[in-house]
């Protein structure tokens, strides 16, 4: 896409989990200015403190749990929703963990493209093989009030505070081996192919190794997209 990345652009970062798209994306909103929209957050918001007596949310809730990805329809419209609320507040957008289905994908890019023009939009593939992802995911934690992204590495092993607020470090119910391995088949079945259409809509994918350190992947990044 032409063009350095600014405040109105919009970055999307695939991966499989524990590529590191959480955590590249914090660092992407810090430096540029962006907001960044988290699929699983709003997700999670969404269902967490469902109705008991709503039967939709309380499926959605059971698939979130399981490892599954959620009603491509029902997430489609909580993410255009907050796509358009940011867009109206100025800020560019990049997002961690979305489009996750073809059908999203297909109902977003039309709208991006129009909040933001299609040359504006850049695209991160963050490739990450599945024993590096499940040994990366099976020990992943973040923190509870900001749910910023604890990685599995060395240097943070031993911390017990939030570095950014300070609060609990937790570990997600959906972080365990066997849900882990629900999560990266509903990856390779279901999100890869988006990076097909993607080309087939004249986006150019860029690609970074997710295995290399934190700062290598953000280094890689930036000089892709700038």
């Amino acid at each position: 896409m032409n063009g350095p990345i600014n405040k109105q652009s919009v970055v999307i970062l695939i991966g499989p989990p524990g590529s590191g798209k959480g955590t590249q994306a914090e660092l992407l909103a810090e430096k540029f200015g962006l907001f960044h929209l988290e699929s699983s957050k709003v997700i999670e918001e969404k269902i967490k403190n469902a109705d008991p007596n709503d039967e939709i949310l309380q499926k959605e809730k059971g698939l979130w749990e399981s490892g599954k990805l959620n009603t491509p329809e029902l997430v489609l419209e909580w993410i255009k929703e907050k796509a358009k609320e940011v867009a109206s507040e100025g800020h560019g957008i990049v997002f961690s963990g979305s489009p996750r289905t073809l059908y999203e994908a297909e109902g977003e890019m039309p709208l991006l493209e129009k909040l933001y023009e299609k040359d504006n939009i850049k695209i991160i593939n963050i490739e990450l093989n599945e024993e590096e992802s499940i040994k990366r995911n099976s020990k992943r934690r973040i923190c509870k009030d900001s749910r910023h992204p604890i990685p599995n590495f060395p240097e943070f092993e031993n911390i017990t505070k939030c570095p950014k607020d300070g609060s609990e470090i937790i570990t997600r119910l959906l972080d365990n081996p066997e849900t882990i391995e629900i999560r990266l088949q509903e990856y390779a079945n279901r999100t890869v192919p988006i990076i097909d259409f993607l080309k087939k809509r004249n986006y150019k994918i860029m690609e970074t190794n997710g295995e290399q350190p934190i700062e290598k992947v953000f280094r890689d990044i930036l000089e892709k997209i700038n």
